[in-house]
């Protein structure tokens, strides 16, 4: 590395805590803390829904996988923006009708504090599985870029100090830093993409435009596999996708949490919907990148150009071909797209447990400090932070001997507890009849059955795409909370008879 990307990388190491802190400020209240004050403009809201829902490996994978199928994750930004569109009309009416701290409040309010610990519980034990193992699946990269550049640092010792230099700013100025500094990141992340974009397209010879169109890579859609167990067939990428965004941006504390915080119902709208153009038009960038570094390696498979995993392209591109600055700048791109799921991740697991487990929290406010409850209440929230921070450095430094199924298992967990929670939404709103001791015992069955479903099912010997690992959880739930129903109806009714006989 050169002067000037050690002075690129070190400004945004310094500069964002900084600015994040000036824009958020200093928080001295937990209810400030864990919402924000309900002020943070949409636009902000929406920047960091993106920032939160992408990663490092969102960065260096979708360049990969355009490499060698094309634009087909722009495919899968259509599904986004139709689930998003039913959560928008759908679900933020519901939340919008009471001060809620977690997106648990309302199952809590339908049906009681049981189902609503539960399926918090259900986000705070995936959420930390997949969290870990993308964190860690993310930081290989990094590790691999410093080590071409002659600076070996292990994975966990880097994602521990990515994790310090987090909590740096998201103690102090809780979710309104997390947002502004996601909102921060995402720019520089955007724009490094983008000037990647700029000089593989300069350096690309005449007539790349129509290079790319003949041999395909503009397709959205992939039409040669099986609908369920590829994620970019026309149902799985509009279809599947449209249920994965419906799951995790309706029900998932994570994504949740931002349109809690936002000023009103119509700002709530605009920054899910603003989400879903946002992503869609960063996938389509770096979509373009992979496409321009097919051109750049001339036009052979990925394993010709000498690369055993199409993750490692951008990569090498990156450490090998950028010019001294904007190499820097990438680097930081990397970091910033890996803290700002971070940051997301520890305000999103703190509130859960703040808001759905009150009563488990009232011993250790105890300790804290009885003689000013919302300071207690504060210095209560930032020690849970620092315990999610360290549980997440724990488990991802499990998973540094981990292969690639582990990180596709780790992954795919987030999704078999989106069925029940997303099942649970749906049948306490379609189904009013329904009442606590129907659904609690059907969200107990439907986990067990979604992990099964992970397992076993296998359509053409292959195992389910990511998407559609959410329906087994939300059959399974929606049967067999209709059958406790008619269980329960038939004691009654056979308790009504015997008091009249």
């Amino acid at each position: 590395m050169t002067t000037l990307d050690w002075l690129t990388l070190l400004a945004y190491l310094a500069g964002i805590p900084a600015l994040a802190l000036v824009l958020a400020g200093t928080q001295t209240s937990a209810h400030a803390y864990l919402e924000g004050h309900g002020d943070l403009p949409w636009w902000a809201l929406c920047l960091s829904l993106v920032a939160t829902e992408t990663s490092t490996l969102t960065l260096i994978s979708v360049p990969g996988i355009a490499y060698g199928s094309g634009m087909v994750f722009v495919g899968l930004a259509l599904g986004y923006l139709l689930g998003r569109g039913v959560v928008a009309w759908a679900f933020l009416p519901l939340y919008q009708q009471g001060r809620m701290l977690s997106a648990y409040d309302w199952l809590g309010q339908r049906f009681g504090p049981t189902l609503q610990q539960l399926a918090s519980g259900t986000f705070l034990v995936t959420r930390l599985l997949a969290e870990a193992v993308r964190l860690f699946a993310g930081m290989l990269p990094l590790a691999s870029i410093l080590v071409a550049l002659h600076l070996s640092v292990p994975a966990p010792v880097l994602l521990a100090a990515i994790m310090i230099l987090t909590l740096a700013y998201t103690l102090q100025g809780g979710l309104r830093a997390v947002v502004w500094s996601d909102s921060i990141q995402f720019a520089v992340y955007f724009g490094g993409s983008l000037a990647c974009a700029t000089l593989l397209w300069r350096a690309a010879p005449p007539g790349t435009l129509g290079v790319l169109q003949a041999a395909g890579r503009f397709n959205l859609f992939t039409t040669h596999a099986p609908p369920f167990t590829s994620p970019f067939t026309p149902l799985a990428a509009i279809g599947g996708g449209a249920v994965l965004s419906l799951a995790s941006h309706g029900t998932d504390q994570l994504m949740v949490q931002r349109v809690l915080a936002a000023r009103s119902l119509r700002d709530a709208r605009l920054a899910l919907m603003g989400s879903a153009v946002g992503a869609g038009v960063l996938f389509s960038l770096l979509s373009f990148v992979g496409v321009l570094l097919w051109v750049h390696h001339g036009g052979v498979p990925a394993a010709q150009a000498g690369f055993t995993r199409t993750d490692a392209i951008f990569p090498a591109y990156i450490t090998h071909d950028l010019p001294s600055g904007l190499r820097g700048l990438m680097l930081a791109a990397i970091l910033a797209a890996t803290m700002g799921s971070l940051s997301s991740t520890l305000s999103a697991m703190t509130g859960a447990v703040m808001g759905d487990f009150s009563a488990l929290c009232r011993p250790l406010l105890r300790l804290t400090g009885t003689h000013q409850p919302e300071r207690a209440r504060l210095r209560l929230a930032r020690g849970i932070t620092v315990f999610w921070a360290a549980a997440l450095v724990l488990c991802a430094s499990l998973f540094a001997h981990a292969g690639q199924a582990a990180v596709l298992v780790g992954l795919s967990i987030a999704a078999c507890g989106y069925g029940p929670m997303l099942g649970s939404y749906l049948t306490g709103m379609l189904l009013p009849r329904l009442r606590a001791q129907d659904l609690v015992p059907a969200f107990w069955l439907s986990l067990p059955a979604a992990v099964l479903g992970m397992l076993f099912i296998r359509p053409h010997g292959q195992p389910l795409a990511f998407a559609w690992l959410i329906a087994p959880g939300m059959a399974v739930l929606y049967v067999s909370a209709l059958a406790c129903h008619a269980i329960g109806r038939l004691r009654h009714t056979v308790r009504r008879n015997r008091s009249i006989s």
